[in-house]
């Protein structure tokens, strides 16, 4: 009959859930060994005749001088503004370093200090013929002054005076700290300092 409840069919049972296996802990990854250092550079041993060079500045001068660097055919070594015109001159008599070849300076602004720097050369020596050694020294930048090596190394003569007006470094003793290259009304810092603009630009 239509009215009576039929009785709906029982849905089956759903089984038990099977128990999970525990997972087994996941080992802990092993620290990446740390990376090795680079090997420190060695520094080449100087060449032998370039050593025995700067050993006899040092015998001479001591802690007086610094040696910058020593390489085939050139050495740089640095000395304070007091002591360069002593050094230049026993670089002259003493080690036959008998002329200039060249002369000028660096700007440091960071520094605050511009470098000046001298490349002694040898026409007496043979076995200097091909050496040249940087002669170097620095002032600052706001009160620039370093003594002449007019009195030891004529040659530098123009080099100072370039380097007078391009950086600004007067030279305690140079006759002619003046005029050669810029014109005579230049109102401007000195050109080759770092600081410098061209106007416009």
């Amino acid at each position: 009959m239509s009215g009576e409840n039929k009785e709906q069919p029982k849905k089956p049972a759903t089984p038990p859930a099977k128990p999970t296996a525990a997972k087994p802990p996941v080992p802990a990854k092993p620290p990446a060994p740390a990376a090795a250092a680079p090997p420190q550079k060695k520094e080449p041993e100087p060449p032998a005749f370039e050593k025995g060079m700067t050993d006899q500045i040092k015998k001479r001068f001591g802690d007086t001088v610094n040696i910058v660097f020593i390489r085939p055919r050139r050495i740089k070594i640095s000395v304070e503004p007091r002591d360069i015109v002593e050094v230049a001159t026993f670089l002259r008599d003493e080690m036959g370093l008998d002329h200039a070849e060249s002369a000028g300076g660096t700007d440091y602004p960071k520094d605050n200090q511009i470098e000046m720097m001298y490349h002694l050369g040898s026409y007496g020596r043979e076995d200097l013929a091909s050496h040249v050694l940087m002669l170097s020294t620095r002032t600052g930048r706001d009160d620039a002054r370093l003594p002449t090596l007019i009195n030891v190394y004529k040659s530098v003569e123009y080099h100072e005076r370039e380097t007078f007006e391009m950086l600004g470094i007067y030279f305690e003793g140079h006759p002619r700290n003046d005029r050669f290259l810029l014109p005579e009304d230049w109102a401007d810092i000195p050109p080759l300092r770092r600081d410098f603009r061209i106007k416009g630009r």
